[in-house]
């Protein structure tokens, strides 16, 4: 039988960092690993789960002796800095109140929305909730992030898809996925779309290409051409 592993977890201290970066005596280690759960679970909530939706795909956590550094991936920064920096800083203090500790608050923009497979994934889950047809939703995601740059894209959903009585699981791919490669770039998320009928389970691999290689950026024209040619 085949032996699935989680794409990240296969590349992590390899070609893939860690997403919290601390050391810790054996005593303090439990705690931090805890503050950090408590501090992705927050802020999943906050920016990803109500709107105004930031698209946060990604929270790394680095800690000093003083304080913890959160760096946010976003797709809207600007919807977690807010105006003048009122959002920030209000999100550093509910942080700060709910580890009991300093925080630093960094974001980066995610430059390329369509090339994140958490993003791919929460679009889906959003509009999957909406009741529109799971066929063409994971279509549109693949064309979007083969547009974009992407070398191959794949997404499985699972579960009571079109309201059916039967659960069933349902794949879109185009491209190529090498999953056996560790220098090749894949991305990997899975998203819960909790609807009426039950919660449908979506995962999404985006091939990036090899790491070192920067993906190739097609001009907005050219993205025009390719959807009058279909």
């Amino acid at each position: 039988m085949g032996q699935k592993c989680n794409p990240i977890g296969f590349r992590v201290g390899i070609t893939e960092g860690w997403k919290s970066r601390w050391y810790a005596p054996k005593a303090a280690f439990g705690v931090f690993l805890v503050e950090d759960e408590r501090i992705r679970i927050f802020v999943d909530k906050k920016l990803n789960r109500q709107p105004p939706f930031a698209g946060v795909s990604k929270v790394e956590i680095e800690r000093t002796r003083d304080e913890v550094k959160v760096i946010l991936h976003a797709a809207r920064p600007g919807v977690v800095i807010g105006a003048k920096g009122a959002e920030v800083d209000k999100l550093k203090e509910e942080l700060e109140d709910l580890v009991n500790r300093r925080i630093a608050v960094n974001i980066v923009e995610i430059k390329n929305p369509d090339m994140d497979a958490f993003l791919l994934g929460s679009s889906i889950a959003e509009q999957l909730k909406k009741r529109m047809s799971f066929r063409r939703v994971m279509k549109q995601k693949c064309e979007a992030a083969m547009v974009a740059g992407a070398r191959g894209v794949k997404i499985v959903c699972s579960g009571r898809l079109g309201n059916a009585e039967m659960a069933r699981v349902e794949k879109q791919m185009l491209g190529s996925i090498p999953l056996q490669t560790l220098q090749a770039d894949v991305d990997y998320a899975i998203i819960h779309a909790v609807t009426t009928v039950g919660v449908i389970g979506i995962k999404v691999w985006v091939y990036r290409g090899m790491y070192g290689e920067q993906p190739v950026e097609r001009p907005p024209e050219d993205r025009f051409r390719r959807r009058m040619r279909r």
